[in-house]
Parts: structure tokens; C-alpha cells; sequence
């Protein structure tokens, strides 16, 4: 099945091939994407009322985050994962379970690889949602991580930040295959706040404050 314009923008969003700042053109897009510039167009002006693209003059350039839009997605970000860890420790069947330890246990081995490792760490968080086998709050779920592929830098890429993430997921993954409900909310969580605080310290440090 063919992918649409906007899929298409969304998924090199995604994929950093466009970071925050960036212009995008009309013209250039739909010669990288092979399709007719109405509707990449249409593409642009959906994503601009959807806050992924922001006004720039007259061009439209990759929207980024302020501090306080940052804050408010972290907020929705724990409470909606913490939700999605509640059902899965309620929800996921054991080989559901298997794919989440078996992942965490191949993304050890790209623990010092900040890009690889913020890749792999989106397709955990997207089956850990799949795992709560709620349709409607996985589709909440994908936009909230739509919206952070317009945070310009992985808070994985902080020191130490890898392997202690890693660490985190094994603890939710733990309280789910115990049926721990709360225990993998919590867990889940924390993983949240660590990943919240470390992003703060990185925009602090490249500001040359101290955090």
C-alpha cells in the first residue's frame, strides 16, 4: 500500500531527515516523495494545525518545543505510558512479554550508540502500548511520540543515560510479567521522570547554564 504525502513528511520527521527549524518546501517534497504538490500541500497545511509544522514569514518550517510545551508533553507522556504499563501487566500475553525482555536484552548491545539506541527505544515503547491491547489509548499514545520527533536531541545521548534507561525498562518489563499493575505504573513512571530530567540537564548544559 502506497503512502500517503503526509505519511511520508511525518515518517522523515520521524527519522530526522527534517529537525526543528528546518524549512520545509512544497516543491522540494514532492520531488523527494514522487508525488504531485497539492497534496503535499494539503500535507503541510494538516501537520501546521497540527502543531508538527509552525509558521516561519510565509514558509512552513519544522515546529520545535519551548520549555513549557516540553513540560506539558512529559505530563501526558508519563501518565498515558503509565496507563498503557497498568493494562499490559493486566493484558500481555507471555509471548508479548518474551518480545519486550528479548529487546531489552538486544538493545544492550547498542547501549554506547545514542542513535541506534533512541531508535530501538521507540519500537519498545510502541510494543509496550501494543501490549496494553487498548486501540484507542495506543492511538493517543502515537501521537504524543509524533510529537517527540520534534525534540532536536535524544536525552539518550547524555552519559550513562543508555545503559540506565535499559535498566528502567527491565524493571517495567519485571512488574508486567508479574502482573505487578502498579508496579509496572510506577515503574514506568520513573522511567519517564529520569528521561524528563536528563533532557533538561542536556538543554541546560547547551544553553551553558548548570542544571
Amino acid at each position: 500500500m502506497q503512502k500517503d504525502a503526509y505519511t511520508l513528511i511525518l515518517e522523515a520527521i520521524d527519522a530526522g531527515l527534517y529537525r526543528p527549524g528546518d524549512r520545509l518546501v512544497e516543491s522540494e517534497l514532492a520531488e523527494r516523495f514522487g508525488v504531485s504538490r497539492t497534496p503535499v500541500r494539503e500535507a503541510m497545511q494538516r501537520l501546521e494545525t497540527q502543531a508538527m509544522l509552525a509558521r516561519d514569514g510565509r514558509s512552513l518550517i519544522v515546529a520545535s518545543l519551548d520549555h513549557n510545551q516540553l513540560a506539558e508533553l512529559y505530563v501526558v507522556r508519563a501518565e498515558l505510558e503509565a496507563l498503557a504499563a497498568r493494562l499490559a501487566a493486566k493484558h500481555a500475553a507471555p509471548e508479548e512479554i518474551r518480545v519486550l525482555q528479548e529487546m531489552i536484552d538486544l538493545d544492550r548491545g547498542q547501549q554506547n550508540d545514542p542513535v541506534a539506541l533512541a531508535r530501538a527505544n521507540k519500537r519498545f515503547h510502541h510494543q509496550l502500548h501494543l501490549a496494553s491491547h487498548n486501540r484507542y489509548l495506543v492511538q493517543q499514545l502515537d501521537l504524543v511520540h509524533r510529537s517527540m520527533a520534534l525534540l532536536a536531541t535524544t536525552s539518550l545521548a547524555a552519559e550513562g543515560r543508555g545503559a540506565r534507561a535499559l535498566d528502567e525498562h527491565q524493571a517495567i518489563v519485571d512488574a508486567i510479567r508479574a502482573s505487578d499493575e502498579e508496579g509496572a505504573a510506577l515503574a514506568l513512571r520513573t522511567h519517564i521522570s529520569q528521561a524528563f530530567e536528563t533532557r533538561l540537564k542536556l538543554d541546560a548544559e547547551s544553553r551553558g547554564e548548570h542544571p
